[in-house]
């Protein structure tokens, strides 16, 4: 990751993601004990598995990886620690996709640009104040004020691109 900008990049071939996982983690309990707010074991679970892919996931997807054999898990239970991780800023919500994935910045007020690849279904994270000023600009000057700014990209990451190449 690029801290200037903030930027991850798309996992290469010989990404370690464990590591990926365990910084998230790691921030995500810094930033609870920083605040004083709770981590349980639930949310931390589910941020453990928004965190196990660069792949946004949906909630019910979610779910169904939470459900312990034999038994179903309530639709809420998922909901209410999306809920906390999304207003804590542990997560983002991918809108298109209906999907959340991990936040490079937890914890941090920041408006973010995500490139999401059409083939693998990866995504990258980049935080960029210049574009967050342009989309200011441009609604100043339209006479319209922004709530919430998230940037969504589709197209094909690096790798999936050259393997359309061959």
């Amino acid at each position: 990751m690029n801290s200037k900008k903030g930027i991850q990049r798309f996992p290469t071939p010989r990404h370690n993601h464990a590591t990926c996982v365990n910084t998230a983690m790691h921030q995500a309990e810094d930033y609870c004990n920083r605040t004083g707010v709770r981590l349980t074991q639930l949310r931390r679970r589910v941020l453990e598995l928004v965190w196990s892919s660069h792949r946004p996931v949906g909630a019910y997807d979610l779910l169904e990886q939470l459900e312990p054999k034999g038994r179903k898990a309530a639709p809420p239970t998922v909901y209410r620690s999306l809920d906390f991780l999304l207003e804590h800023k542990l997560i983002h919500r991918i809108d298109s996709l209906n999907a959340f994935i991990g936040c490079n910045q937890p914890g941090h007020e920041h408006d973010a640009q995500f490139f999401i690849c059409k083939a693998c279904g990866e995504a990258a994270e980049l935080i960029d104040p210049k574009v967050e000023r342009a989309l200011v600009k441009d609604a100043n000057q339209l006479g319209f004020n922004i709530e919430k700014q998230t940037v969504e990209i589709a197209g094909l990451c690096n790798r999936c691109h050259q393997g359309r190449k061959k």
